[in-house]
């Protein structure tokens, strides 16, 4: 069902209503981080909720990126001017759940006012990074992605390679990125989105189901330390620094890899990784044919491949508001989990579909069919049963963390540090911003 119709019969509901209540809607606020295109989708599903009902109006506000809205929420909070829904980060859960009496957990929220709400019916995948270690869902997942391969078919076939082959392991991404390299068929083999972090770390230790951290991962309480250092990803930094040497690999840039994209767009790259819900943008900026493929793996490490682990942002309640406020935020979240939404959603910006029902709308509608590729991401988060080192991260100020693995990471692309003492030295720092979060919050 396409958005104009899902509108148009909310419109309708809402117009064969209008009569039954008079009085003005309850205002229900939520801060989010999305611009642009994806932007306009979110307004449009407050839209679509408001024309279907009178009681309540959800009113979308644009906040800054992801760690400007969870800035800006924390003074809003402390204030008393705090919305009632706001959008935050994967990596800022730890954070979130540690700010006891700020939030209101969706599980109490969904039980307390006679919803009917099952976190059964969510993809297991994605709300394991969310729930409580009694597995009670904290947040709603929103927005949730993780990385894939995309490659330029064009320039496979001019190096010689067969373009519906993507590589499947590290080693087949060297030799191909080799070959496309001496061919002259591109300047660069492969760069990647988020080298030090999501990417190039978090998901490769997922794959290769080695720890992040201690006691699940986080997820068994703040006394987590750091078990990034292990000798897998110490390989694969050394790696891609003897790779970026040799024009196989292009470094990006920290964080995000601002110049990941472009470099993949004007065919200057022939591989590049980056999330799942980068599709559409990648298929609109590019004037060659696009494939798509799995996160490659070492195919000697064992358990590889195991699964990826989830990016994007759920939506929190934040506590401080009245009951028949929470009444219509409870609504609004089940419209959102409803197939038939978030199917739209799902199709439209390239973000997982978090409930089973949803993805099994897509299957029916043929959207996978008429969309190849488009289920990769569904298929490489759901290879394996998720395991402790598996199911997410949950880390106390992680942000902070990521910037210390960037100026380690560039520390060996500059060749004064090895991978090993480089994720030695991340350990170290990481963990004395994990000890002040947990003398912070204990």
């Amino acid at each position: 069902m396409s958005r104009f119709t899902l509108r148009a019969l909310s419109a309708g509901i809402a117009a064969a209503t209008l009569s039954v209540s008079a009085h003005a809607a309850t205002e229900i606020t939520w801060w989010h981080s999305m611009g642009g295109e994806l932007g306009e989708r979110l307004s449009a599903l407050a839209e679509d909720f408001n024309a279907s009902q009178d009681e309540y109006r959800v009113t979308p506000s644009y906040r800054g990126e992801y760690e400007q809205t969870m800035v800006n929420t924390i003074a809003a909070f402390r204030a008393g001017e705090q919305p009632h829904i706001v959008q935050i980060y994967e990596v800022g859960t730890g954070t979130m759940m540690a700010a006891q009496g700020a939030i209101y957990p969706v599980y109490e929220l969904m039980e307390e006012h006679g919803n009917d709400f099952d976190p059964a019916d969510y993809l297991p995948v994605v709300t394991g990074y969310y729930t409580d270690t009694n597995g009670n869902m904290l947040s709603m997942p929103f927005n949730s992605s993780t990385p894939i391969l995309y490659y330029n078919k064009d320039v496979f076939e001019a190096a010689g390679l067969d373009p519906e082959t993507p590589p499947t392991t590290w080693q087949e991404m060297g030799e191909m990125g080799q070959q496309i390299v001496d061919e002259g068929a591109a300047s660069c083999g492969f760069t990647m989105a988020y080298a030090a972090n999501w990417v190039g770390l978090e998901n490769f230790s997922a794959l290769h189901n080695q720890p992040v951290g201690t006691l699940e991962n986080g997820f068994g309480g703040i006394e987590t330390e750091f078990a990034f250092n292990g000798d897998v990803q110490a390989r694969f930094w050394d790696q891609l620094k003897e790779w970026g040497d040799s024009g196989v690999y292009s470094y990006a840039g920290p964080a995000n890899g601002p110049d990941a994209a472009p470099s993949f767009y004007s065919s200057d790259c022939a591989m590049y990784m980056n999330s799942s819900a980068s599709r559409a943008d990648v298929l609109a900026n590019s004037d060659f044919e696009v494939g798509f493929g799995m996160l490659p793996y070492y195919d000697d490490v064992d358990g590889a491949p195991q699964n990826s682990i989830i990016g994007g942002a759920t939506l929190w309640v934040l506590s401080g508001h009245e009951d028949d406020e929470y009444t219509g935020v409870a609504e609004f979240l089940e419209y959102l989990s409803l197939p038939e939404v978030q199917a739209e959603w799902h199709q439209g910006t390239g973000y997982l579909p978090i409930t089973t029902a949803a993805y099994e709308l897509s299957q029916e509608q043929g959207y996978y069919d008429e969309n190849p590729g488009a289920d990769i991401a569904i298929e490489q988060i759901n290879l394996n049963e998720p395991t402790e080192n598996s199911k997410g991260l949950r880390f106390g100020n992680y942000p902070q963390v990521r910037m210390i693995l960037d100026e380690e990471f560039q520390a060996v692309l500059a060749g004064t540090k090895d991978g090993q003492q480089a994720l030695d030295d991340a350990a170290r720092r990481g963990n004395q911003i994990l000890r002040d979060f947990e003398a912070a919050n204990n």
